[in-house]
């Protein structure tokens, strides 16, 4: 985990002081003496904060500002200053310094400081992580179209395999990918595509449904995230076998509602590519791939046999159009580029549910948060209709909508009042009249903590695989608005604190 911080100091006493605040307070921490020095210590990626004292003896603390701002323009820098250093603490909060400390030090006042600056420092890596897969994942579909409509009839199934395998490598920087399906019977999963193992995949063993990781995944239908297979319960008995990793993350593919097989990846260059708060962005990746795996024969042969041809009033032969997967990546790139440009909360939501209004042309789309007892939903963040506004409050047992809170699954429907679920003081906007629904869920780590709901014209609906990207894309739009919230919360503790020590006199520890 990057939360390293640098302690900046040339006087002894203050840089054991510091030193011993922080560790005693649980952070990691390393030293330096002079700008030379940080300059050097920075290259770490683990130091996730500076603690720099304005003047040092070799270059002042404003110039050493500037050159991280260069180096590492993400890095939060606290600034610590005499009484006599105004100007230069006004100078360096103009250069992008993210606090300063005056001297003396109050402990509680140096750690808030710091644990807000690692905070932040998080948040805005997992911002820049995010954005980074989610244009990983588009370009690495639009690279696999490409090969696939290239390819001849007969090459064509093994392309899509070996580029489903590719792009998830690319797209989460795993060494070792493989692609599962399943046989027409689904009891059994084989693999038929893999990256990144030695031996030969015809000898790779196929695995029962429901045993192990890939065929738990499988039945379960959901993504899932191991960090250390030899301290989870549920795979003790893993061995390590070809993989060098414990950690790995196994993907369901469900084409027209149907389970075809799984994706499994390990060996993650960037280990939080596979952790669990990612799971939305491998969700994505799943139903990405899903669209594509729709036209392999092999696949094609599970889906006739479940005699299945239409989901949720989706066609076959839309399913398989490129025009669906279009307007997913569109939804789920403009969303994440809102989320990576933007900080300030409520212009956030805004500004992605104004995504979802333009690409889906819908209206009203609001998102509702849970209340703090979970007794009710209270809208957070709206784009208005033509017409009217979605409701205030919603109840969480109630209606189609209460139907998504309790089950975490997504309502999709063009004439909600033949549904016998349907309460119209409930699955309306505002102005109660009727118009065709769609509500995703809202999860973090598997809860659900809201809704998103967006009303349509008759026959305007998207596909329940659209409802299924807007659900993933926007709990992790969700989950950095949290984060920032938080930030705040304890830019408002460190405030109260240092009002309190004011009152308190210079001398109070």
């Amino acid at each position: 985990m990057n939360n390293r911080v640098l302690i900046v100091d040339d006087e002894v006493f203050f840089l054991e002081a510091i030193d011993e605040i922080l560790s005693e307070a649980g952070f990691d921490t390393i030293r330096a003496v002079n700008g030379g020095e940080a300059l050097e210590r920075i290259a770490d990626p683990r130091v996730a904060v500076v603690v720099l004292d304005v003047r040092l003896p070799d270059m002042d603390g404003i110039s050493v500002l500037a050159k991280i701002r260069e180096k590492r323009p993400e890095l939060p820098v606290i600034m610590l200053s005499a009484s006599t250093d105004q100007e230069i603490v006004l100078e360096a909060l103009r250069l992008g310094a993210s606090d300063y400390l005056a001297k003396p030090l109050h402990d509680e006042e140096l750690v808030l400081a710091v644990g807000r600056g690692i905070d932040g420092h998080e948040a805005s890596a997992g911002r820049r992580r995010l954005r980074a897969r989610i244009d990983r994942l588009v370009e690495s579909m639009e690279r696999l179209s490409q090969l696939v409509r290239w390819a001849t009839p007969a090459e064509r199934a093994e392309v899509l395999r070996r580029g489903i395998v590719d792009a998830a490598a690319v797209v989460f920087q795993a060494d070792r990918v493989s692609l599962m399906l399943a046989d027409e019977h689904r009891e059994w999963l084989a693999v038929v595509a893999c990256r990144g193992i030695d031996i030969e995949r015809e000898t790779l063993s196929p695995r029962k449904v429901g045993e192990g990781a890939a065929g738990r995944c499988f039945a379960e239908g959901g993504v899932l995230c191991v960090g250390d297979a030899g301290q989870d319960a549920r795979f003790a008995g893993r061995g390590a076998g070809i993989y060098r990793s414990p950690a790995f993350a196994v993907v369901p593919l469900v084409c027209l509602g149907e389970p075809v097989g799984v994706l499994c990846l390990t060996e993650g260059a960037d280990a939080s590519g596979l952790a669990a708060d990612e799971s939305n962005v491998l969700r994505l990746l799943g139903m990405q791939v899903s669209e594509f795996l729709a036209a392999d024969p092999e696949v094609e042969r599970i889906l006739d046999a479940a005699n299945t041809l239409d989901v949720e009033g989706v066609s076959a032969g839309q399913s398989r159009s490129g025009l669906r997967v279009e307007v997913d990546a569109e939804l789920a790139r403009s969303i994440c580029e809102v989320v990576a440009a933007e900080v300030e909360p409520a212009r956030v939501l805004r500004m992605a549910l104004g995504c979802v209004s333009r690409v889906l042309s819908a209206g009203p789309v609001a998102l509702h948060l849970l209340s703090p007892e979970g007794s009710s939903l209270f809208r957070e963040a709206e784009i208005g209709g033509s017409q009217s506004g979605d409701r205030d409050s919603l109840p969480v047992d109630r209606g189609l909508t209460g139907t998504v809170c309790l089950t975490g699954g997504l309502v999709l429907v063009d004439r909600p009042e033949t549904d016998g679920r349907f309460d119209a003081r409930v699955d309306t906007p505002a102005d109660g009249e009727v118009r065709a629904l769609l509500c995703v869920p809202i999860k973090l780590r598997d809860k659900v903590v809201g809704v998103v709901r967006a009303f349509f014209e008759p026959g305007r609906l998207p596909s329940a695989r659209t409802a299924e990207v807007l659900s993933a894309v926007f709990s992790a739009a969700v989950r950095n608005v949290l984060l920032y919230r938080s930030l705040l919360q304890s830019i408002e503790e460190l405030a109260t604190a240092r009002r309190e020590a004011r009152r308190e006199g210079p001398g109070s520890r």
